[in-house]
């Protein structure tokens, strides 16, 4: 608390959990969920309870350190480096090492656990950059590189960190985190032949950053495998992690050894990897991605081939008669994806019909909008459910003045208010001219949620509403049909098509960006496999994306066929079930079954996240 007293009080996160949560458990919470991203120096600094339970978090376990002690070094005389050696538990692995640790506390305790190892108190990429000047070298790194974002990860240490990735031949974007470029510097500290060994942030199979440093890895290294585990090696943090193992330092490769296995092996891995990646299609095909290897060799047959049928429709003059002819078709050839508008300060911009009333606002003057895909209906947004959010005064009208329109007195009073002085601060209001002329206002055929647990949704749009940024926005540019598009969202290949060309978030979440959104795969009925196991295949595939991300019921489904579609329904009986209080005005059929899922409740805004 200390430590946020200038913040708001609705920025305060220990106040903003909970109300009736018991402070302790709410600094509980707090720490190990907000602060591990910031890096063991700034955790440091933190007084209190707070810091050492983050820190805690941060620390790879005793036997996972020394399993990977072991796979990098193969000789007693072996130089180890551990470029941010923590406590020193990787160093106490090992009788002839060096670490790097930019936390002064923490390098006294590494000193302390390994005494005959030399450890520096330094920030690893300017020690590096003076160790590449003296000529040091290594024959071993290992260690756990800080996984800071891209936020924290700034100024000189950044700038520092990029120019020594790019002197190497390696590029990454100013909103890459640090640990990829923290992997690449230490491996250039290698002697040729060898070896490194990293617990490395399950975004290394997906991630923009990953891209660059694997190619750098396969074009230094003779062996470059990864090890894909499902359970979480820190079970209290949201983020996943995955081991690194490269060997033979100096002599490139053309494959990617693959394994995915339900627990961290503590004994030796299993040797060959169970699957062999072939740089060139890792490349290609999977657009430099490794999760699509989680699922068999069989389904990543049937999706290329779907993948390749769609990318041949988008050669063809008219899309539309591809589509007509049975081919399967990606969502970003029948529609354009983009987002929604940015208002700058929803909570000034947004208004409830009696408030809007109240102030006077012209109709001509109000649009309205959608904030939130939690507020979306199933299928079709209707009027119906706009009336309803009319009788609740939910604030679901925008203020949208054009920028040449003449402003009514009210609506003048209404800018000039407190809350309007406020507003006009905010960036975004501060970057545009008039402040208070929302930009980017369009009304989508479909909305679709790009946040989702489950599956993302996509909604027809019935009532001419728009969209904030909360929801990408969906716009027909060829001749096919709402109810066609609404139907081949839901089929098999395109939930698959989601989970494979979206990418996965901490806590489990899917994400689909915009130009993910638009390369999700659409079948015709006509284009839908025949055999009733291929449709089985597919939906167990997309069960097995979402168990990795945390997010599935382990629970058996059978498939359906309604009007030409399959239809998944989760057997009730093998579902073990928990009430959950709907919102009033909410309701569900006689046929639905509400399936919990491994992941705790939460409740935000009256609705229950299940």
């Amino acid at each position: 608390p200390e430590r946020t007293a200038h913040l708001g009080a609705r920025s305060r996160p220990h106040r903003a959990l909970s109300p009736h949560l018991p402070k302790q458990d709410a600094v509980r919470i707090v720490s190990i969920n907000f602060f591990p991203m910031l890096g063991r120096g700034r955790l440091s600094r933190l007084s209190g309870r707070i810091a050492p339970q983050a820190q805690r978090c941060l620390h790879t376990p005793e036997a996972v350190a020394a399993m990977l002690v072991r796979a990098a070094v193969t000789s007693p005389s072996d130089r180890l480096l551990d470029p941010s050696c923590g406590d020193g538990r990787f160093l106490a692995c090992h009788g002839n090492g060096v670490g790097v640790e930019r936390d002064g506390e923490a390098a006294g305790v590494a000193r302390r656990r390994a005494p005959a190892a030399r450890v520096y108190h330094d920030e690893f990429f300017a020690w590096a950059q003076r160790a590449a000047r003296t000529g040091e070298r290594f024959d071993a790194v290992v260690g756990n590189p800080p996984f800071i974002r891209y936020q924290t990860f700034n100024g000189a240490v950044r700038t520092r960190a990029l120019a020594l990735c790019a002197a190497l031949g390696v590029w990454f974007s100013a909103l890459s985190a640090s640990w990829a470029p923290f992997l690449v510097v230490a491996a250039s500290l290698l002697r040729p032949g060898g070896r490194a060994a990293f617990v490395v942030p399950a975004a290394i199979g997906h991630a923009p950053a990953a891209g660059p440093l694997l190619e750098y890895l396969v074009s230094r290294f003779c062996e470059v495998r990864i090890v894909a585990i499902r359970r979480k090696l820190f079970p209290r943090l949201s983020e996943d992690c995955w081991l690194l193992l490269a060997s033979g330092f100096g002599t490139p490769t053309s494959e990617i050894g693959f394994d995915s296995v339900d627990s961290i092996p503590l004994g030796k891995l299993p040797c060959p990897p169970s699957t062999r990646v072939d740089v060139a299609e890792w490349r290609g095909a999977w657009r430099r991605r490794l999760r699509p290897f989680l699922l068999g060799a069989r389904v990543r047959a049937l999706y290329l081939a779907a993948a390749a049928t769609a990318d041949r429709s988008r050669l063809t003059a008219d899309v539309g008669d591809a589509r007509r002819a049975g081919a399967t078709v990606r969502l970003g050839d029948l529609a354009t994806v983009g987002l929604g508008y940015v208002s700058g300060a929803n909570g000034f911009f947004h208004l409830t019909p009696t408030g809007t009333a109240k102030l006077g606002i012209p109709d001509a003057l109000l649009q309205t909008t959608v904030r939130s895909a939690r507020v979306l209906p199933n299928r079709v947004l209707t009027t119906a459910a706009i009336n309803a959010w009319r009788r609740n005064d939910e604030p679901m009208l925008l203020l949208r003045i054009p920028k040449a329109a003449a402003v009514p007195a009210g609506v003048q009073r209404y800018l000039d208010s407190a809350a309007g002085q406020r507003a006009r601060q905010a960036y975004k209001c501060r970057s545009r001219r008039p402040w208070y002329s929302v930009t980017d206002v369009r009304v989508p055929d479909f909305f679709l949620s790009y946040m989702a647990g489950r599956a993302p949704s996509l909604v027809s749009n019935g009532a001419g509403a728009s969209c904030t940024n909360a929801l990408h926005g969906v716009y027909l540019r060829s001749a096919c049909s709402q109810s066609y598009l609404l139907n081949a969202w839901r089929s098999p290949l395109a939930r698959l098509s989601c989970e494979l060309e979206g990418h996965a978030l901490g806590g489990g979440m899917l994400k689909l960006e915009l130009t993910e959104a638009a390369r999700v795969i659409l079948p015709q009925p006509s284009a839908q496999p025949t055999g009733r196991g291929e449709l089985e295949e597919m939906e167990e595939a997309t069960r097995t994306m979402r168990r990795w991300r945390h997010y599935a019921s382990d629970a058996p489904a059978r498939v359906e066929r309604t009007h030409g579609w399959a239809i998944t329904k989760v057997c009730p009986a093998a579902t073990s079930r928990r009430v959950v209080r709907l919102p009033s005005g909410h309701s569900t059929s006689s046929t639905s079954t509400w399936v919990a899922s491994p992941r705790p409740i939460t409740r935000s805004a009256g609705f229950w996240d299940v």
